[in-house]
């Protein structure tokens, strides 16, 4: 007998070019419209084909912050994936497969779990639409209404053509058809949606859409994961919003493009990942020097070097921090979750025309690329501060006067009167270059406590850092950036009583969670006296060093008494950090904690591939 839940999953494992990320995002959009909350990560390598892809899509009655850790519905697109993720399918799920390339029995599976084989060529003749027949199979056993997921098709397939969309919408229902004459309904079950359709989107096109909204007119980048995609969303979108994309030869020029676009007064930006920012460092300096406006994106993925091309991590806190030589004013945000993606990329455009300085912008794949549903943003109100302009010279303007507040009289080039040098090296109020015949020790001094005063008024401009959840919890969770919700779910799921969403024995405490948005300026004042109220404390960061527990030692004299850390390139599951989180709460333990975790590829110790029956290879030889 079916029971209905608040949330299920569903994960689409297979080959790249096999569609995957079609399949699963038809699903993970069919929800949204359907009324379901939705999370979608999808886990790929960085092979164009073959390889290893898996789409972990989790739907819900209620807001669903990850994508979950337990499996109630595979689709198997291949054997290898139907071998590593065929045993966690939950009790009372099913296992979706093409019978023409396997054959798999249900030893292969847990107990009460339905294998549900679709013979494709014999019912829609055509093995590259096998993702959209077992979609249909999924649709069926699941009992979701099919209608959003038909009209996603028709949308897919526009392009292409009548013919191609009807092909397909009769591969879909013939599947259907085969799976409710053939096999039961699933036993799990969600709840109906509550009817509202909400939008569905990742990190980055928030981002790109955050820009457009701030008044971004140029955007320069080299493609690299996971920054990529926001090249490719503000391409869409270039000619109707009037910006101008530039791709670059390399990040070098990408940064000195976007840094040029400032100087004239042009709301710039740029987005790499770790490798491109390295070699933009030398900039961020000169933007520093000049005294120029620039927004760079900086989407962390798995290193060193080129590391993990596909996979996440947050390594590069103490990259962004010591970006080029010496000392200068900047500011690092580092977005929470979508809405934030919005927020904090129009903040980081009025922060740095208002301090006329560079803006980070620090994500990761895992936030970047990740699809989620959320309740919308307001674009009708959005702030747009350009800070001081001068808009008429007198013929004795100084572009880098010196102020109480360190911000000088900006002049775009071209407004009458406003001549003026902007120079790397150090120099004085006109631009004059101070060290290239003797050096003007004092005029030195001058010139850098002007431009770090800025930091002054910067700090007080940001959002302060702030505790969520009860304010008398035993453990505080502290992280940056992406790790909100992971932590977020762990905080609801003890404070409930359970070991997940779907219940689990009692916490033994309670939970509360101190994740930051503004990495620097560091607001050391606020986040101590946050720290000070806590009793316990648990680092959750996807790094190998506790980069932010650094960080915060270092800015407050207080250590994180313990820490969980994740750097395998996969995102932290829910149950990890719960499971921490309550062995800290239950042992107390009086000495420091560090633990690690590692996610599950499904390949057990007795691994051994499934034969094809068409012609009886190996389909896989992993071990």
């Amino acid at each position: 007998m079916a029971q209905t839940a608040t949330e299920l999953t569903v994960w689409v494992g297979g080959a790249a070019g096999e569609g995957i990320a079609s399949a699963g995002e038809s699903f993970a959009k069919a929800c949204s419209r359907s009324g379901y909350h939705v999370f979608a990560y999808n886990s790929y390598q960085s092979v164009i084909r073959g390889g290893h892809v898996c789409m972990h899509i989790r739907i819900g009655t209620h807001k669903v912050y990850t994508q979950g850790d337990e499996l109630d519905y595979l689709i198997a697109l291949n054997a290898d994936s139907f071998q590593r993720y065929g045993k966690r399918v939950m009790p009372g799920g099913a296992a979706f497969y093409n019978t023409d390339k396997f054959q798999a029995t249900p030893e292969h599976v847990g107990k009460d779990v339905q294998l549900v084989g679709l013979p494709v060529m014999e019912l829609v003749g055509n093995q590259l639409m096998q993702n959209t027949a077992l979609m249909g199979a999924l649709m069926q056993v699941i009992g979701l209404d099919a209608a959003a997921i038909r009209r996603l098709i028709q949308e897919r397939f526009q392009k292409k053509g009548e013919a191609v969309i009807k092909v397909n919408l009769e591969a879909f229902d013939k599947s259907a058809e085969y799976a409710k004459a053939k096999y039961r309904p699933g036993t799990i079950r969600v709840g109906a949606g509550d009817g509202k359709r909400r939008p569905l989107a990742g990190g980055n096109p928030m981002m790109g859409f955050g820009a457009l909204a701030a008044g971004c007119r140029f955007y320069s980048a080299y493609p690299m994961t996971p920054a990529s995609s926001l090249l490719h969303w503000l391409v869409k979108f270039a000619a109707k919003t009037g910006l101008l994309v530039k791709q670059c030869e390399d990040e070098i020029s990408a940064l000195n493009m976007a840094i040029g676009a400032g100087h004239v007064g042009v709301r710039a930006m740029t987005g790499t990942s770790g490798g491109g920012f390295a070699l933009m460092t030398e900039a961020v300096g000169e933007a520093g020097m000049t005294e120029t406006p620039v927004v760079i994106v900086e989407a962390q993925r798995g290193g060193p070097s080129t590391g993990l091309p596909t996979k996440t991590e947050q390594g590069d806190l103490f990259q962004l921090l010591g970006a080029s030589q010496g000392e200068y004013p900047r500011a690092i945000f580092a977005p929470r979750t979508l809405q934030e993606c919005y927020d904090m990329t129009i903040l980081a455009f009025n922060i740095a025309e208002t301090y006329q300085c560079p803006v980070l912008l620090a994500t990761d794949l895992y936030l970047a690329e990740r699809l989620e549903t959320f309740e919308g943003v307001n674009i009708t109100k959005v702030p747009i501060e350009r800070g001081e302009l001068v808009t008429q010279g007198n013929g004795s303007y100084r572009r880098f006067l010196i102020t109480k507040t360190g911000v000088s009289p900006r002049a775009l080039p071209g407004t009458p009167g406003t001549v003026y040098t902007a120079a790397t090296d150090e120099h004085d109020e006109d631009g004059i270059v101070i060290s290239d015949v003797f050096t003007n020790p004092a005029m030195r001094v001058k010139m850098m406590e002007k431009r770090m005063r800025k930091m002054e008024s910067l700090v007080k401009d940001l959002p302060p850092p702030e505790l969520t959840g009860p304010t008398d919890a035993d453990l505080t969770l502290v992280g940056w950036g992406s790790t909100y919700q992971v932590m977020l779910e762990a905080m609801e799921a003890i404070n409930q009583g359970g070991l997940s969403a779907k219940g689990g024995s009692a916490s033994g405490g309670k939970v509360n969670v101190l994740c930051l948005r503004v990495v620097w300026p560091f607001q050391a004042a606020e986040v101590r006296r946050l720290l000070e109220r806590c009793t316990l404390t648990m680092s959750v960061e996807a790094n190998f060093t506790g980069q932010i527990v650094k960080l915060i030692r270092m800015e407050t004299g207080l250590s994180i008494q313990h820490h969980l850390r994740k750097y395998d390139g996969e995102p932290f599951e829910p149950r990890q950090v719960i499971e921490q989180a309550r062995a800290i709460l239950k042992t107390r333990p009086r000495e420091s904690v560090v633990a690690a975790v590692v996610s599950d590829e499904g390949l057990p110790p007795d691994f051994s591939p499934i034969e094809s029956p068409a012609n009886g290879v190996e389909v896989s030889r992993q071990h």
